[in-house]
């Protein structure tokens, strides 16, 4: 049974313009599992969070107001290479901003997202 924390987010749904290339994205890079719900909705859980992501030809980046969504990982240097290998594009090399280093990419279905660490 899913028991959800009060007041905290549950569940994230973002869009995608290639499901499969996202779910092949973010399970080699983080191991993330996945369960299809038809051929426009796949929903995923990283071992901490669950959410969704569903088939849209229009996905966020920070420039047009979306949210951004960021990982944490302590190897930045080591995952900044791992995202590019794996098709990202990093739209912002690591940089420094009060409390640590980050950078942002485009995941390959769409999307951007940050890393950060200390």
């Amino acid at each position: 049974m899913h028991e959800s924390l009060p007041n905290t987010i549950d569940y994230v749904e973002m869009p995608s313009k290639d499901l499969a290339a996202t779910k092949d994205f973010f399970t080699q890079l983080f191991g993330w599992s996945f369960q299809d719900y038809g051929p426009a909705y796949c929903a995923f859980d990283d071992g901490r969070t669950t959410g969704g992501f569903f088939a849209s030809e229009n996905t966020g980046s920070v420039a047009a107001g979306s949210p951004l969504i960021v990982f944490y990982r302590s190897d930045l240097e080591k995952i900044c290479a791992e995202v590019a290998r794996l098709g990202g594009k990093i739209t912002r090399e690591i940089f420094d901003f009060p409390g640590g280093r980050r950078f942002h990419f485009e995941a390959p279905g769409g999307g951007e997202f940050a890393i950060w660490s200390e």
